[in-house]
């Protein structure tokens, strides 16, 4: 990887400044080769923070990028980062996908149409810490785990955005929980949800395994909330993965790792059709919040 991959990056917004920017524009195996966001002068000023230049239009900035990293709402991810896929751009995609299953769907289809790699922004499974974790889990022979995030973004900042206000911790917070389940467990089957996704949400999951999980997840929190946390417990012992504890490596990992995969062309095992797999958990469990019948 001699040559750093061409990043473009739509949207510039706060998690764009303070993680997108900043970590493709350290490099050394990435360049920020733009910025495109729906308000010009926020795309301006964060590309000449970083050295680079924004774009009025967004195919401009496809003509000048390799690959695509976005920082945009579900909704306006799923509809832009197809034109990504058939423009030939490898993508770097938040969680979750999209704002609905079927836009999700749509997204990975046009992935696997035109052929590009992709790979999910689950930051958590990109620290040392995280990945430890995972490695001393399988040596317990797991039967079952937990897994809790608790936030207060409800209550306001520059992460209460619509669609988190609208949607709640189901598709914020719970595509993190899932996925980490998931790998500590064996991939999830089958989810049931009660609760409320603007105050607390309950998940039990069963896993191919035979493993069975719960996770609680709000956003509604107040004051100090704990750090999210899993815990697996299996015959051999148990383990306990907090998020305090992660430290700031993940972010820089992340970049490295999209990079390699740009490069490559090889499939990273956390692309946009496992991205599809952990939001069709939570598709159900969404659709069992609002419709309770069996």
């Amino acid at each position: 990887m001699n040559k750093p991959v061409a990043i473009g990056l739509v949207g510039a917004g706060p998690w764009a400044g303070q993680v997108h920017a900043p970590a493709i524009a350290a490099g050394p195996h990435t360049r920020l080769a733009g910025v495109w966001a729906r308000r010009p002068e926020a795309a301006a000023d964060l590309a000449a923070a970083h050295g680079s230049v924004s774009y009025d239009r967004l195919e401009d900035l496809f003509g000048h990028c390799e690959a695509v990293a976005f920082a945009v709402p579900p909704d306006v991810q799923a509809t832009l980062a197809i034109q990504a896929a058939k423009a030939g751009k490898a993508l770097l995609l938040e969680k979750p996908l999209a704002m609905d299953l079927d836009g999700a769907r749509d997204l990975v289809e046009a992935v696997g149409e035109a052929g590009v790699v992709s790979q999910m922004v689950f930051t958590l499974r990109y620290s040392a810490a995280a990945r430890d974790f995972l490695a001393r889990v399988t040596a317990l022979n797991p039967f079952g785990g937990y897994g809790q995030f608790v936030s207060s973004v409800l209550s306001g900042g520059p992460f209460a955005t619509p669609w988190r206000l609208e949607r709640g911790a189901l598709l914020d917070l719970g595509p993190h929980i899932v996925d980490l389940l998931d790998a500590s467990l064996g991939r999830v089957v089958s989810v049931r949800a009660h609760g409320d996704p603007l105050r607390w949400v309950g998940l039990l999951l069963e896993h191919e395994t035979g493993a069975v999980s719960e996770a609680s997840l709000s956003m509604a929190g107040r004051g100090d909330v704990p750090p999210a946390r899993i815990e697996v417990f299996g015959e051999h012992g148990n383990e306990t993965l907090d998020w305090s504890l992660l430290g700031d490596d993940a972010f820089t990992r992340m970049i490295t790792e999209f990079a390699h995969t740009v490069r490559t062309g090889t499939p990273h095992p956390l692309d946009a059709a496992h991205g599809l797999h952990i939001q069709q958990i939570l598709a159900r469990a969404e659709t069992q919040l609002t419709d309770p019948r069996p």
